[in-house]
């Protein structure tokens, strides 16, 4: 068995080659804007880390806390249909793959049912998706935070896209990259830009703070982000990929009550690098707060190792944070695989 030097060298060839997934069909030279250079895209609030801090992190001896090889938990029970009439339903499938049932429409966000994220060197999941494949409702709306192979899971998009066709949202440059892999359709929005979805319910792409690539030569040519949808039920904010940053106060003036927020809490150690492109357990709820938002489920973890953090660390260090509130704790929901739950109406102030 490889140890993890060898490993990590074996992901490192993989990626200096491109065969990590990918290296073509992005954005390309285009018009210069505030946060595109005319090839890559960028941010208001940079990362300072880079590849020797990836270098550094690899071979520094850090280990990762334990994970079960794998743990085959029962599929929750088949979604309705739909939901209407103001209700609004959220089904945690894992990793950032969650079911949003609002206003008639079927939402996913992040999709992946595949075993492994990405071809070659991808790590298996260590849990089946909490919801099977085959009974999922029809999906309406498909929102993808970025194109790194645990959200953006060709796969399972190609398979969505032959089952029911629904509206994909991407941002900017991923549209063609889909197209070119078997999923057409897909719909670009730069950060704050919005579309129809439906006369009533719209989706606007937010800034995030991470990153895109899927190879090493690809690196933030297409865009990243987070997305709200907005319909008569209320507002939802999925933050998919994000680090802390000034962006969240700018979702929360934007979109003042949110019903819900849908915010990551896995990969968040080591700290020192992590912390600039991944939410913790501490900074999540210090996002609930800053957003404003009525209620918090909490997703990105238990499913894929993203960082050195055990499988169960971010949900009993988010338990912990939220037990040392007391009555002041911010409402969360942690849901387990496959489980699902209503979310009240968000207060009207």
């Amino acid at each position: 068995m490889l140890g993890r030097r060898g490993t990590i060298g074996i992901v490192a060839v993989a990626l200096l080659l491109g065969i990590a997934g990918g290296c073509a069909a992005s954005l390309g030279p285009g018009p210069v804007t505030d946060h595109f250079d005319g090839w890559r895209f960028h941010q208001p609030e940079p990362l300072t880390i880079g590849f020797y801090d990836w270098l550094k992190r690899a071979f520094s001896g850090n280990r990762r806390g334990p994970w079960r090889e794998y743990t085959d938990t029962p599929p929750g029970p088949p979604p309705p249909t739909r939901v209407d009439g103001g209700d609004l339903r959220v089904a945690f499938v894992n990793h950032a793959t969650v079911l949003v049932q609002m206003d008639g429409l079927n939402i996913l966000t992040d999709p992946i049912w595949s075993d492994r994220p990405g071809p070659f060197i991808g790590v298996p999941r260590h849990r089946p998706p909490g919801i099977r494949f085959e009974d999922l409702p029809p999906i309406d709306v498909v929102l993808i935070s970025h194109d790194h192979h645990d959200h953006m899971d060709l796969p399972t998009l190609r398979r969505l896209a032959g089952r029911n066709a629904p509206r994909i949202y991407v941002g900017l440059g991923n549209a063609a990259f889909l197209q070119k892999n078997g999923v057409p359709g897909a719909i670009d929005l730069d950060w704050w830009q919005s579309t129809e979805v439906r006369a009533d319910v719209r989706v606007t792409a937010t800034l995030a703070r991470h990153m895109s690539g899927r190879g090493a030569f690809d690196q933030d040519h297409r865009l990243w982000c987070g997305f709200v949808v907005r319909g008569p039920s209320g507002s939802v904010y999925f933050a998919g990929d994000t680090g802390w940053g000034a962006h969240f106060a700018e979702i929360g003036r934007r979109f003042p009550n949110l019903r819900l927020a849908i915010l990551p809490i896995g990969g968040f150690k080591p700290p020192w690098y992590m912390r600039e492109q991944h939410l913790g357990p501490v900074e999540a709820v210090a996002v609930h707060q800053v957003l404003g938002a009525s209620t918090s489920v909490p997703m990105h973890f238990g499913t894929f190792p993203n960082g050195d953090d055990a499988e169960t660390e971010p949900v009993t260090t988010l338990r912990s944070v939220l037990a040392a509130s007391g009555n002041a704790a911010p409402r969360f929901v942690i849901l387990d695989n496959g489980e699902s739950t209503d979310i009240p109406l968000a207060p009207r102030y």
